[in-house]
């Protein structure tokens, strides 16, 4: 055990020698590789202080939805800070585990992602080399001793180069300096002088808003080596968690005390190797020998700001940590789209793409080239890498070139509009929008605004904002599936195109798509001709000018016009051998059997032009994915509720679906879990999905076939999963009862696979005997049933917390409140919605024996105190004092007691809070004159301590504050014998 951690550390010093200045590390013959580096750290927590080494966590949070990325090595052990470890899990017998996490800091709270490239040391994904300990499995003492063992005997880090800091305390919240933290770095040889105390923000760590915190200490490296003043960079930091912060703020000591620790593999390895920069070191030096082999450029050379002259070696460093950080997110599951982490990852890509283009002048396929470098560096410690090496580079290279056709346009139209403007115009914020993520082309609008700085325009901000505001807004009407009403054509507009002899609108290639090898969709071009266009007023127009919102007739398009429940398809079009000028078509309507498309004209189109029409690729997707999961959910509802069960209606759009079902009852927990599983069923065995055109008449007498109470085309559309079309449909064919067949005119896929999952995450009654399902699908479905399980391991852990019991009646309290919180959160968190029905069922159960054991508690704490008074106080009409009670209720409890031990007894108690005020209860006893009531001997006490009271004529209670609570009692004796 120690040999190995010898021999490892010997090669270290070898390799570095311990007292070299900073200078002298880069003239080492041999400096250790970064793979080493880490091999080293694992290895001296494991053998010499017993760690167990655990795995890297996914870059995809697990039921942590407050996180886009995980982004520090804690991450996956939260449920071990906040108490909620499932106690029959692996995780619940971690003592002290080391290891070394993927992180990645790119969107959310933590975001470098702007500053990549600019200097020498952020990056979207880093490596954080970590060690804990649980339960106080060991503390300060030895966390910083095993620091300083490693960073200086096994790394060989000269000591005068290592700086440290611990927290200095805070007076505002009563924290004590971390004096032991102090100490124990002194007697571990480091100087005072390189001993430093800071405050809350630098020496204080918290998970959040609330939860454990505690204070940390740092390890610095001085980079000057004594030539000059000192250079300071974090190495190391030693986190304690020894308080909770509360929601009021206040901070309580942990029951159980942890250490967690994290230090940057990255810039780690850079002191090691003597680098100026962490992309100096052998952990970024193949990709920037692969990307100087590729590209037609000089080689890397390390220059920031002014001094890169044509932003190369920016752009060597965006690429170099941008691919690293494909990989692994795609590794993991994280794939490019078009909403959270995976949006962001697509902005990712896409600003390598530019980066790689535009300055490196790459090749195509460049990108997607270097994924073996990664894997190479990378694979030995994350085997996800190797595993899926060719899905990586498969879809790098395939989104690379859709952007690069992208970006190209998008050059273009930036380039004519700015020939355009004037030399204070700004660059208009619908041009830049039609380019962006939110848009059409799907360019970052960060990379937009570079591209106009590049030169010298400014970009209409404020109308931008307008424009997000709008996209906002349309966003969350889709939400609730409520939709702007846009153009339409009223009866006498239908009338004129007859009579014109305009010809309805040919759509039939919006079926026009194909499922590729490698499982990615391709759907084919549309060309047509317009026939007819409208103003927004919906007057019929020879030609629409320049920003003019309008309304085009085709005569055929490859847009799905909103109908059957599926959202309208969205994409633009241009005009054919014009292929710089976009319009954006935002949705499109049937009308008569006139597809009518809502588009903004960025310039002048006229009857009789030719286009080129494009769908939203990932838009369309989304649909497709939507619909055939609801044929799915509609086939399974009716396996669980029986045969007669009718569809009611349904809406779908790329985040979410709504199906309207009748049923006499609302659906039971068991039902919606039995749902669930009959479409991941389907969905696990990836069946084909058949669509085909037949005669209306031969879908009559189907047993089994789905179809709404509505007129239907002829031909009509009949799509079957899992069985063809004419197999389906033959006389004495049972398949429409065992499989999903409906008559549907929507765009669905090709094969059930790509669907992902599906939960349903809500059900409400419309009116009596309609149940409205909200399900969500793919990612979205597999994060909400990791945010459920989280859920249920809280809620078990407040189980376990009740069963032990308490005689504490603010313990009693402080579960009750728990439990509180996790009902809130229950009631709207999005999880399957059979295990938000568990958990509530469960939840209030709970809450129901914690309020009976807090009145148990108050009864039995009320008894006691009302024993101890009336020992006091034998004789006579009163008794007036004080007592401890933790609360109001408490207090008029013992109240009650003691007028029923002494019902000769008039009674009235005060107790002082922690807080300032103080409580007030009463009771007169029953054979009191009239004038005397408690509502006015409670009012007088509690006017006089500034307070307020309430109450009936025999039993009163109210607040107040008063530092001179003798001066109150006189007061409540005095009012009482002058009644008496």
């Amino acid at each position: 055990m120690a040999a190995s951690v010898a021999a490892a550390a010997g090669r270290l010093r070898r390799a570095i020698g311990r007292s070299c200045p900073w200078q002298r590390f880069s003239t080492e013959p041999h400096p250790p590789h970064g793979a080493a580096v880490r091999d080293a750290f694992l290895s001296f927590f494991r053998d010499r202080h017993g760690h167990r080494l655990v795995p890297s966590a996914s870059v995809r949070p697990r039921g942590d939805p407050s996180l886009l990325f995980v982004n520090a090595g804690m991450n996956q052990f939260k449920p071990i800070f906040l108490g909620t470890v499932d106690p029959r899990s692996e995780m619940a017998g971690f003592r002290r585990v080391a290891n070394s996490q993927k992180c990645v800091r790119a969107g959310g709270r933590h975001n470098d992602l702007e500053d990549v490239g600019r200097d020498l040391s952020h990056h979207t994904f880093f490596e954080m080399l970590g060690n804990w300990a649980f339960g106080g499995e060991y503390f300060k003492k030895e966390a910083c001793s095993m620091a300083w063992e490693l960073l200086t005997q096994v790394y060989g880090i000269p000591e005068d180069r290592l700086w440290v800091s611990y927290f200095s305390g805070d007076s505002k919240t009563g924290l004590d300096p971390d004096l032991e933290t102090r100490d124990i770095w002194l007697s571990l040889g480091v100087p005072a002088s390189r001993v430093l105390s800071f405050g809350l923000q630098e020496n204080f760590w918290e998970m959040g808003d609330t939860g454990p915190c505690g204070p940390c200490t740092e390890i610095h490296y001085d980079l000057a080596g004594g030539m000059g003043p000192p250079q300071l960079v974090e190495l190391w930091n030693l986190v304690f968690m020894q308080h909770y912060r509360e929601a009021d703020g206040s901070l309580h000591l942990l029951p159980q005390q942890h250490v967690d620790t994290g230090m940057g593999l990255e810039r780690l390895v850079a002191v090691l190797q003597g680098k100026h920069s962490t992309y100096d070191t052998d952990l970024f030096s193949p990709l920037l020998d692969a990307i100087h082999q590729s590209c037609r450029v000089p080689p890397y050379s390390g220059r920031v700001g002014a001094a890169d002259e044509g932003r190369i070696d920016t752009a060597y460093r965006v690429v170099a940590d941008h691919i690293r950080t494909l990989s692994v997110c795609i590794a993991d599951g994280v794939s490019p789209g078009m909403s959270g982490a995976p949006l962001v990852l697509r902005r990712i890509l896409r600003r390598a793409v530019r980066y790689s283009t535009e300055v490196l002048q790459a090749p195509p396929g460049f990108l997607g080239n270097l994924v073996p470098v990664v894997v190479a560096t990378l694979g030995a410690a994350y085997p996800e890498l190797q595993k899926n090496s060719v899905k990586i580079a498969n879809l790098v290279s395939e989104d690379e070139a859709a952007f690069l056709a992208s970006l190209q346009r998008g050059r273009r139209i930036i380039d004519r509009t700015v020939k355009r403007l004037g030399p204070s115009d700004l660059f208009p914020a619908e041009v830049a929008w039609s380019l962006s993520l939110s848009g059409n082309l799907g360019i970052p609008l960060d990379l937009v605004q570079l591209m106009l700085e590049e030169k010298g325009v400014k970009l209409d901000t404020a109308g931008l904002e307008q424009l997000a505001q709008k996209e906002a807004q349309h966003r969350a009407q889709q939400a609730e599936a409520a939709q702007e009403e846009g153009l339409c054509l009223d009866v006498h507009a239908l009338e004129e195109l007859h009579r014109q002899g305009i010809p309805t609108t040919d759509d039939s290639p919006k079926y026009n798509y194909s499922l590729r090898p490698n499982g990615d969709y391709e759907f084919g071009l549309c060309e047509a001709q317009v026939l007819q266009l409208y103003s927004e007023t919906g007057t019929a127009v020879a030609s629409v000018g320049e920003g003019q919102r309008c309304g085009l007739l085709l005569d055929r398009t490859n847009f799905y016009a909103e109908q059957g429940g599926q959202a309208s398809d969205r994409g633009y079009l241009i005009r054919t051998g014009q292929q710089d000028v976009l319009f954006p078509v935002a949705r499109a309507q049937v009308c008569g059997g006139f597809i009518l498309h809502e588009a903004m004209a960025p310039e002048c189109l006229q009857v009789g032009d030719r286009v080129q029409l494009y769908v939203d690729k990932a838009w369309r997707m989304g649909c497709m994915v939507k619909h055939t999961a609801t044929h799915l959910l509609n086939w399974a509802l009716r396996q669980t509720l029986g045969p007669t069960t009718e569809q009611r209606g349904s809406h779908l759009n790329p985040e979410r679906l709504r199906f309207d079902v009748a049923t006499q009852t609302p659906l039971t927990t068991e039902q919606l879990r039995t749902v669930e599983s009959y479409v991941q069923e389907a969905v696990g065995q990836d069946k084909p999905v058949y669509m085909e055109e037949v005669p209306l008449a031969h879908t009559a007498r189907i047993p089994g076939l789905r179809s709404l109470d509505e007129v239907y085309p002829d031909p009509v559309r009949v799509v079957s999963v899992g069985v063809p079309v004419a197999q389906a449909l033959a006389p004495a064919s049972q398949a429409a009862l065992q499989t999903s067949v409906e008559l549907c005119c929507g765009t669905h896929l090709l094969s059930t696979g790509a669907v992902g999952d599906l939960v349903i995450i809500g059900d409400r009654q419309l009116v009596k005997g309609i149940t409205r399902l909200l399900a969500i699908t793919g990612e979205q479905a597999q994060q909400a049933r990791e945010v459920g399980q989280s859920l249920s391991q809280e809620v078990e852990v407040a189980s376990e917390r009740l069963s032990r019991g308490s005689r504490d009646l603010l313990e009693a309290h402080r579960l009750s409140k728990d439990i509180g919180r996790l009902i809130e959160f229950t009631e709207s968190a999005v999880i399957p919605q059979w295990q938000r029905q568990e958990q509530q069922t469960t939840l209030k159960m709970l809450q129901r024996r914690a309020n009976t054991a807090i009145r148990k508690l108050e009864k039995s704490q009320a008894t006691e105190k009302s024993q101890e008074l009336l020992k006091r106080h034998s004789e006579g009409p009163l008794i007036v004092d004080t007592v401890s009670a933790q609360s109001l209720s408490v207090l008029v409890k013992v109240v009650r007691q003691l007028c029923k031990q002494a019902p000769s007894m008039s009674v009235l108690l005060l107790s002082p809070q922690p807080t300032g005020s103080v409580l007030c209860a009463c009771q007169v006893a029953q054979g009191a004159t009239p004038t005397f009531t408690a509502e006015a001997w409670a009012l007088a006490v509690c006017s006089h301590m500034g307070g307020k009271a309430w109450g009936s004529p025999v039993i009163a209670q109210g607040t107040g504050h008063t530092a001179d609570l003798e001066a109150a009692l006189r007061t409540a004796r005095a009012y009482a014998l002058n009644q008496l």
